[in-house]
């Protein structure tokens, strides 16, 4: 059974890969998706691909729900871009159907709201501020997850299907669906895992409402936009973790994630024409599992200093977590340095878990 529905999802893949080929694919379609979530993942450098075992594993990797030790968990997170001007959410429910399969349900939004629209601030020649209204410019996505474990020992698989939603005002709004599946496989002290996100590749059918925009856009002498169907291709990350013992108290996890992007060439350490691939790794230290000190790096880019001298650039990030009985809060500080021009720094997230056993951890359970 396992083979066949491996063997269907390879067909399916390579079948939509050809229509993506016919289709417009554009680099860092839906980007928004690709930010991380919780500030456990951002503090780490978002290199919890294989660690994840919370209900943050409805973005990171959904085998990961197969690890919770409790029957419910919801989880929260907010930060904000652009010192304020953009605001990201995040919220998630998981529940544990039985031992062997977990279902969950998240919301992702990534919006800039209050927007003036002056498009309609001269009338007839007269200049009138009560006819200045706003709008919203955001993305967002509705993720339902599900993870199962299967026969083979100490494997486990999940999958996600996201409902995407990308609005612009009155101006555009598209509608996109995609499929992401994950893995994890443990050995001893080792996870070895992966996550394919839009695995046949996601499709934004974008519409435009070129009533609103015809008369600026002729006046400016631009083309008025047409409807298109945009296509988001797969990315596969990696990854690789190590949990070592000091003591019992004191735990020591390291992790490494190798995202490969389909979009052809980035600006990451390794790219080709077809594929990139950038590096990422983070560092998690604990305490009797309740204190919790995080360091992460990625992000690793070249570029083009003073006298046009190259050089490289990365993003290093630092996080704390405090799990008190059910509830788990996490900090992290993303721009250390200020090496980011997005203005984005601070990040906390929140998850709490239901039907609680003290004889269980509810962070980073193997």
């Amino acid at each position: 059974m396992i083979i066949k529905k491996a063997t269907f999802l390879l067909l399916l893949s390579i079948f939509t890969l050809g229509l993506i080929n016919a289709q417009v694919v554009r680099k860092y379609s839906n980007e928004f998706l690709s930010i991380g979530v919780g500030a456990r993942g951002v503090g780490m450098g978002n290199s919890v691909i294989a660690t994840t075992t919370d209900v943050y594993s409805t973005y990171y990797n959904p085998a990961g729900l197969l690890s919770m030790s409790d029957k419910v968990a919801v989880g929260y997170m907010h930060s904000e871009y652009f010192a304020g001007i953009a605001k990201y959410d995040y919220g998630a429910v998981a529940y544990k159907i039985s031992d062997d399969q977990v279902a969950g349900l998240s919301f992702i939004r990534f919006g800039v709201d209050n927007i003036p629209n002056t498009l309609n601030l001269y009338a007839d020649g007269v200049l009138n501020y009560d006819r200045i209204t706003s709008f919203s410019v955001a993305d967002m996505a509705i993720v339902g997850s599900y993870a199962q474990k299967i026969p083979i020992e100490n494997l486990y698989v999940g999958g996600n299907v996201k409902i995407i939603r990308r609005v612009a005002g009155d101006f555009a709004n598209a509608w996109g669906f995609g499929f992401d599946v994950g893995a994890r496989y443990l050995y001893k002290e080792w996870i070895f895992a992966a996550n394919i996100r839009d695995i046949t590749g996601t499709f934004n059918a974008w519409s435009y409402n070129n009533d609103e925009l015809r008369e600026v856009f002729e006046v400016t002498g631009n083309e008025l936009p047409t409807n298109s169907l945009e296509v988001t291709t797969p990315r596969i990350i990696a990854a690789a973790a190590y949990r070592y013992v000091i003591r019992e108290r004191f735990k020591i996890l390291g992790e490494i994630n190798l995202d490969i992007t389909t979009d052809k060439k980035r600006n990451t350490l390794i790219r080709t024409n077809f594929i990139s691939m950038d590096p990422q790794m983070g560092v998690e230290i604990s305490i009797d599992d309740i204190v919790y000190a995080r360091f992460g790096l990625r992000n690793l880019q070249q570029e083009v200093k003073t006298e046009g001298k190259k050089g490289y650039t990365i993003m290093p990030s630092i996080g704390a977590g405090l799990q008190i009985n059910k509830l788990g809060i996490d900090y992290a500080y993303t721009d250390i340095g200020n090496v980011s021009g997005a203005l984005y720094s601070h990040v906390v997230s929140l998850h709490y878990h239901f039907n609680h056993s003290p004889k269980k951890t509810s962070s980073n359970t193997l």
